[in-house]
């Protein structure tokens, strides 16, 4: 039976490291070989410390992975879609690997992080870090739930993990990731009721805001399956930050990868009358990168050619 990577679908936790690297030399099959040994490292970890809820996933990014796993290809792979409208826009970071940790505990995320690193050290070059963490009772750091329509238990596989219809691939998801920048000076400036009608929901207790509108941000950045009514990305992401820059890292993970491109549409160019996701007045996407997360089986198959 075809295992998914335990981070595709896993719950929230407190901590995660966002690892984005590029190969820097030919060698595929010794890469092959040690991406297997990364979801050793994740096994020891999740074994040994237990109480950490350790989980991680590996996803190659849309440009190497031919030269990576040479032969087929997902079927719905494509680079990251490149959008912008006045002054929204998605700007594109091809990267080739990106590796998600997380845990309850800081020290572990650091631990698998640093041995990773070390494993992978001759073959990449590191593009990007970045550590983030659960804030609150998991909202992003403008005050709003995050990610509050996620469905919980086996319905996350069900939006997440590729099925038979791609039997080359099942088990394995369709990952996209950006790193947003807050600017939230600007948006602690508005009043609670600006807010909420900005996300379309209640800052308390999330529930929908009677300011509620067609260029809210829960209403733009809705991605759902016309057939299910469920959602048709997974949210994985999480803020981050330090005394002077703030954001969210987002990262999502789906069995198609044709509800991200339509979330992103939706946020930057909205409808015919202009009604964008007036979120992205207050926040500005800096990074963006597309990838698939095949199944544990498949890379550790794959790691032994």
């Amino acid at each position: 039976m075809t295992q998914p990577q335990k981070g595709v679908c896993a719950e929230p936790n407190l901590h995660a490291q966002y690892l984005l690297l590029n190969v820097v030399d030919d060698d595929s099959q010794a890469v092959r070989a040690k991406l297997s040994r990364v979801l050793d490292i994740f096994d020891h970890y999740e074994n040994e410390h237990y109480e950490a809820m350790v989980t991680g996933m590996i996803a190659v990014g849309t440009n190497y992975w031919p030269e990576l796993y040479p032969g087929l290809i997902p079927t719905e792979l494509t680079p990251f879609p490149d959008m912008q409208c006045d002054d929204r826009s998605a700007p594109v970071m091809p990267c080739d690997l990106f590796i998600q940790i997380r845990a309850d505990r800081l020290d572990i995320c650091h631990a698998i992080g640093v041995e990773i690193v070390e494993l992978l050290r001759i073959h990449v070059e590191m593009v990007e870090q970045v550590r983030g963490f659960r804030y609150l009772d998991g909202r992003d750091l403008n005050g709003f739930m995050y990610a509050y329509d996620n469905p919980r238990g086996m319905k996350r596989r069900d939006i997440a993990i590729v099925d038979d219809s791609d039997p080359d691939f099942t088990g394995g998801s369709y990952v996209h990731v950006q790193r947003y920048r807050h600017d939230l000076r600007r948006w602690f400036s508005l009043s609670e009721r600006q807010q909420e009608q900005i996300m379309g929901m209640t800052r308390e207790h999330n529930l929908a805001s009677p300011e509620q509108n067609a260029s809210s941000h829960c209403v733009r950045a809705s991605a759902k399956d016309p057939e299910s009514d469920l959602p048709g990305l997974l949210k994985q992401g999480m803020p981050y930050g330090d005394m002077s820059i703030q954001g969210l890292f987002f990262v999502s993970c789906s069995a198609s990868a044709k509800y991200f491109k339509s979330m992103l549409h939706s946020q930057i160019f909205g409808m015919e009358e202009g009604e964008y996701d007036r979120w992205l007045d207050y926040t500005s996407a800096e990074t963006g990168a597309a990838f698939f997360a095949p199944s544990v089986t498949f890379i550790r198959q794959q790691g032994q050619t």
